[in-house]
């Protein structure tokens, strides 16, 4: 089956249809009145694999996809113009340009803690290039899939776009194909293996992976509002968010009144009985729970760390003082556990950032701006936010990704238009001069062809 749909949407890519602006916008507009149909359908879909407040499902899945398309819609006429660039006096006379391409089939590979939107997301990107698209979404989150699929049936026939629900095998088979481009969400391990299939072929791509991203609070900083914001950016979705802060470093001078407000906002938020609390997802898949579980072994938790088994609920929690070496500090956690370390010296932060390799995501709150441009301008990591978490994700006109093994490669708006197009140069050279001074026998000086630089 596989074989037959990479040979389908080859044989329609060779039609050159996608390459037609009206044909690109007729699709993105049917998708975006299906998303727009079927929003309630998606939401129930999300609370069904993992109790997503339907606030969260549209503020995070569906609405952001829906502003993709509608930016997409609007500017994928002027995105797909060619760059006119200024001609070089080597090439006099001559016109020269940029000119995006698609790449053609194009294979996308989703993950489960936010299934519709980094589905949706990227092929909105894909499509809007001109490239056609198969959509691999998680098995992890079987009720979304199944929508996210029903949506691309509706819209999309089989060799333009289409979805391949399964497991490990069917991302196996997929991966053995040759592909033009792959884009990749997922955690740094399976990211490797996408890396190396793709390799085979020397196809580009582009991974989303994850990271430990600190979150930095110093003794500057107004304490009541970063507690408020790294509350809201933790557990949101459940901690389920690749770049949400992963630890907090904070003063020593300030940490009891932190710990004592992000008490305070987490019970603002969610309750006194945060179990019974509309407002706080579950974690999506078994294997995942019991790992979370397992961190807190041995643990001071100085809040939270409540678990019920058969609804996969784990509180916020807080955790106290962590070894570098011990379990919660191995990788991410990607859960709703937070742990707090404290530091006296700026120098000490460096011992723990520098454990592990580039963030996705970077937080400082202070109100000494030359401590934020110091840390700001250290670390290398995929995005990052001053005085605040996650917001950075929101900008449309900021490419989102990562860096080293957080991630290759930045989408969003034009971005991911820019990604999945292959930006070809082009020169156009006039006919009416032809200045003989480079070919053969050479009759220039040495003198004088050492300034032919300056014709660049």
């Amino acid at each position: 089956m596989v074989k037959q749909l990479v040979k389908a949407q080859n044989d329609f890519f060779a039609t050159q249809k996608t390459k037609n602006l009206g044909f690109r916008k007729q699709y993105l507009k049917k998708l975006q009145q299906e998303v727009m149909d079927q929003e309630d359908a998606i939401c129930d879909a999300l609370y069904a694999d993992f109790k997503k407040p339907k606030f969260e499902s549209l503020a995070t899945e569906t609405q952001l996809a829906l502003a993709e398309l509608k930016y997409a819609i609007k500017n994928i006429g002027s995105w797909s113009e060619p760059e006119r660039v200024f001609g070089s006096w080597a090439n006099f006379p001559s016109k020269e340009w940029i000119q995006p391409e698609p790449y053609g089939k194009v294979l996308i590979i989703s993950p489960w803690n936010y299934p519709f939107m980094l589905a949706i997301s990227p092929l909105i990107g894909a499509v809007a290039a001109g490239n056609t698209a198969i959509l691999k979404p998680s098995e992890f989150s079987v009720h979304t899939s199944k929508i996210i699929s029903q949506i691309i049936r509706k819209v999309f026939p089989p060799e333009y776009v289409t979805v391949l629900e399964g497991g490990v095998e069917v991302s196996t088979q997929l991966l053995a194909e040759k592909w033009e481009y792959i884009f990749f969400t997922g955690s740094t391990k399976v990211g490797r293996i996408v890396y190396k299939s793709a390799a085979e072929h020397l196809t580009p791509v582009t991974l989303e992976l994850s990271g430990k991203n600190p979150c930095i609070v110093d003794e500057t900083a107004s304490i009541k509002l970063a507690a408020k914001r790294i509350a809201w950016g933790k557990f949101i979705n459940a901690g389920q968010t690749c770049i949400a802060p992963d630890y907090i470093l904070v003063h020593k001078k300030v940490k009891s009144a932190l710990i004592d407000n992000l008490k305070k906002c987490i019970t603002e938020f969610y309750g006194q009985d945060m179990e019974a609390s509309n407002d706080f997802a579950r974690i999506a898949t078994g294997k995942h729970f019991e790992e979370l579980k397992k961190m807190l072994e041995g643990e001071k938790v100085l809040f939270g760390g409540d678990v019920t088994d058969n609804d996969r609920y784990l509180a916020p929690t807080l955790v106290d003082e962590p070894k570098l070496d011990s379990k919660i500090m191995e990788g991410e956690i990607f859960g709703p556990v937070l742990p707090l370390i404290s530091y006296t010296e700026e120098n000490e932060l460096h011992a723990y950032i520098s454990k592990f390799p580039n963030s996705l995501a970077f937080y400082v709150f202070s109100s000494n701006k030359k401590f934020q441009k110091r840390l700001m301008d250290r670390y290398s990591f995929g995005g990052g936010t001053i005085n605040d978490t996650v917001v950075h994700i929101s900008n449309k006109d900021l490419p989102f990704g990562g860096v080293g093994q957080s991630g290759i490669g930045g989408y969003h708006g034009k971005h991911t238009f820019d990604l999945f197009s292959h930006h070809k140069s082009i020169a156009k050279r006039g006919t009416w001069l032809d200045v003989p001074l480079r070919y053969a026998p050479y009759t220039i000086s040495i003198g004088l062809a050492k300034k032919i630089k300056h014709l660049f």
